[in-house]
């Protein structure tokens, strides 16, 4: 007689990774990279959402999220709790917006995701962004639905050097000088409420011959 299998344990743990740091150990969901993403525009009231996110991946895209991954570290790495590629990714989590931010604009910040992104927020798209080395931002506050818990899903699809997007050295076959690639969610994610009215990012300009600089600030109203 064989009894059913025990069901796969799907809960995080690290891997170990092939290069480590004596603070690697440390890592874990309650710290990673807790601090202020944007310190050159910093605002008071943020709500980092790093930590453990509900996750899939395979070479279609999946539909149903399996096992759990530490954001924002690649599904490569260690610290991931996952250590593999896959060319297509499932991240779902799900947040609450605090009561003292009603009646502002609520904006959705990745500082980076590898290759493709598409956002969702209570099934509704709210961005899609391609390309691995640069943020983005996504007005959230329309697809927020009541005050319970919201769903955020980002699907990702990313095949290295095959896709048409810049990727340095990352290559499906490493070796040499070309190393594994870093896919997925791979930079801090985190929200934020502003008014109608706000900064969206400065320019800052430096003079040299009088030691100065200068800085523009552009605006939601479409102004510098």
């Amino acid at each position: 007689h064989t009894g059913t299998p025990a069901p796969a344990d799907t809960t995080w743990r690290p891997k170990q990774p092939p290069l480590t740091t004596p603070w690697t150990d440390q890592v874990g969901p309650d710290n990673a990279l807790p601090d202020y993403p944007r310190p050159q525009l910093t605002r008071p009231r943020w709500q980092n959402l790093n930590g453990l996110w509900e996750f899939a991946g395979g070479s279609t895209p999946p539909s149903e999220t399996s096992e759990q991954i530490l954001v924002p570290y690649p599904p490569e790495s260690g610290l991931s709790g996952i250590q593999r590629h896959d060319d297509q990714m499932l991240y779902k989590r799900s947040f609450a917006v605090p009561q003292d931010w009603a009646g502002q604009r609520l904006l959705l910040h990745f500082g980076a995701v590898d290759q493709k992104a598409t956002v969702r927020v209570n099934g509704r798209e709210v961005a899609v962004h391609e390309g691995g080395y640069t943020g983005f931002t996504a007005d959230i506050t329309d697809a927020v639905t009541g005050s319970g818990p919201q769903e955020l899903t980002v699907s990702v699809e990313d095949r290295n050097d095959a896709n048409p997007y810049p990727v340095g050295k990352q290559r499906n076959e490493p070796g040499g000088i070309f190393y594994t690639g870093a896919s997925g969610i791979w930079q801090t994610v985190w929200m934020e409420p502003v008014p109608d009215a706000h900064i969206t990012d400065l320019k800052t300009t430096p003079d040299l011959p009088s030691s100065s600089f200068t800085v523009r600030a552009g605006s939601s109203r479409g102004g510098r």
